[in-house]
């Protein structure tokens, strides 16, 4: 196993300790709180809220107080996304005024219905634009503002490095790199090499993001980046442990099942929180997604019918029934996975 070490010390993000250097990226749709506790529980450094639009956060749109929300972990970040300085300076201090420790900007996000109005990752085509928002900002708030963001737009704009020196110089105090360009999305392998451009134009720390779901993976962007840091996004699907379990070192994370019926129970207990949070019936929509990783990931040998009953069900106490059935321990078809 490679040493990793590095990543059980702790980072000081402008006075913001992070008790260790892996981290569980903002993904949008999945880290609300019940994941976000989740992943904190099992180890992660950091967990990052959900992307919030600052326009509909600024303008009191229902919804977005559930994404801003306190959940009383140590830190709590939250990520803004927007294109008008005045909406991303207001909901960085609505955050700011709801306990958040850590503003995020997000720079990053390549989903047409983002950059099509000129936010997220579209905002890498015009880094005057760019640095007006983070201007806007960090002068709102006096908790510390990061970054995330890509390679750059494309190929022929690879700008990461150029915006995070221009970051750095109006007050940000870290940023974190997805290995891909805007236009990549999550096709091909992310450039763990090109991240290292930008630990070389800053002093503040950088964290490497884009296809990490192992420790050997986590050892490998740490040596080809030189990142002080690490994001894991994707592979925490069906698994929330993924970070906890990279930033033990390679060994077991906090609390993660070991048995068929410690998982069923873990899902179930899944399931009840985002009930709880959204209400039944918009509760049992955000549920399908993550029954259906937790189903792919440790359970794929179960059967169609079996699988569409769960997914598909209006009834929570026949989908907790079949959940039990899927993870009883008599010939169940689980496979535990953690990071490898």
């Amino acid at each position: 196993m490679p040493d990793l070490t590095k990543l059980t010390v702790p980072l000081d993000v402008g006075g913001v300790t992070i008790r260790n250097r892996v981290f569980l990226a903002p993904m949008s749709g999945i880290t609300d709180e019940p994941f976000r506790q989740r992943a904190h529980a099992h180890g992660a450094g950091l967990v990052v809220s959900e992307m919030v639009a600052s326009g509909e956060l600024a303008k009191g749109r229902a919804g977005c107080d559930l994404r801003i929300r306190h959940s009383g972990l140590p830190v709590h970040m939250v990520q803004l996304a927007g294109r008008e300085a005045a909406h991303m300076a207001e909901g960085a201090r609505i955050a700011e005024g709801e306990g958040a420790d850590v503003i995020d900007i997000n720079m990053g996000c390549p989903a047409k219905k983002v950059t099509g109005g000129y936010a997220g990752s579209a905002l890498m085509r015009d880094l005057d634009h760019a640095l007006s928002l983070i201007e806007a900002v960090v002068g709102a708030v006096a908790v510390p503002v990061t970054v995330k963001m890509r390679l750059g737009w494309d190929e022929g704009a690879l700008n990461a490095p150029m915006l995070a020196r221009r970051a750095e110089q109006a007050g940000v105090r870290m940023v974190t790199v997805h290995g891909r360009t805007r236009c990549q999305f999550y096709q091909g392998k992310a450039d763990w090499r090109a991240i290292a451009r930008v630990k070389e134009a800053v002093s503040i720390p950088v964290v490497a993001n884009g296809d990490v779901g192992s420790a050997a993976g986590a050892a490998d962007i740490l040596q080809q980046s030189g990142a002080d840091a690490v994001m894991v996004g994707r592979a925490h699907y069906g698994a929330p442990w993924i970070a906890g379990s990279i930033a033990a070192a390679g060994g077991a994370a906090t609390g993660i099942p070991q048995s068929p019926q410690a998982l069923a129970d873990y899902i179930i207990a899944h399931y009840e929180d985002l009930l709880t949070l959204y209400g039944s019936e918009s509760g049992l929509r955000q549920a399908r997604k993550h029954l259906g990783w937790y189903l792919d990931r440790h359970a794929a040998g179960v059967g169609p019918d079996q699988r569409k009953a769960i997914l598909t069900s209006f009834e929570p106490a026949r989908v907790i029934a079949e959940l039990r059935d899927v993870f009883s321990t008599v010939g169940a078809p689980v496979t535990l996975r953690s990071a490898a």
